[in-house]
């Protein structure tokens, strides 16, 4: 086995090197791996063509969703998130463009947080990684992944991800602020449109 293609078995620890945003909040980034099924000759891709793999949570009953985790100081945030689905997912491949930026709270501890998600194409799917003697992964439809996934956030960025790789480039980017009350527990968001392409 080559050096590059070697994969640590331990995931990272601790928050002394976890980036805060200027509200304060944990900075959590991760990836949407996902890869084509067969497409039968088709030129375009829908979403029938797309599989996701989600991982299960490390917490009983707290169902599927997306690698994630801490965005660190020593890292950029594609490094942190492609590190983040090595750890947690087994599977390395090209980072995208960022998907977007979501803001949510903590169900268990009502922190809030500032998460930031990305595609990745998945070239390579490890058989040992450090996290899995503590997660299951499964390969799904679109289709099943916003039924299974359980994460609201995450089901956005899903649907960023789907929009983005069938509309062959004809689609609207948009600029979203947030910000995560502590006293409600809400969410309030606005958009505007920056570029049409």
């Amino acid at each position: 086995m080559e050096l590059k293609n070697m994969v640590s078995l331990v995931s990272r620890t601790g928050r002394h090197l976890q980036r805060y945003n200027f509200h304060g909040h944990r900075q959590v980034v991760g990836c949407i791996p996902y890869r084509y099924k067969s497409v039968n000759g088709k030129s375009a891709v829908d979403e029938d063509a797309i599989e996701v793999l989600l991982i299960s949570s490390q917490r009983k009953g707290k169902g599927m969703l997306f690698p994630k985790g801490g965005w660190e100081e020593d890292e950029s945030i594609k490094d942190a998130a492609l590190r983040e689905t090595v750890e947690e997912a087994g599977v390395l491949g090209d980072v995208g463009s960022e998907l977007g930026k979501w803001c949510f709270q903590s169900n268990n501890n009502g922190n809030c947080y500032e998460g930031r998600m990305f595609p990745l194409l998945v070239k390579e799917q490890l058989e040992f990684w450090p996290e899995k003697d503590v997660r299951q992964r499964i390969w799904i439809s679109v289709r099943e992944a916003r039924k299974v996934c359980h994460y609201w956030w995450m089901k956005e960025a899903l649907e960023k991800l789907v929009s983005r790789l069938t509309s062959h480039g004809q689609g609207v980017v948009e600029a979203k602020t947030e910000s995560c009350s502590r006293e409600e527990g809400s969410l309030t968001h606005s958009s505007k449109v920056l570029k049409v392409f």
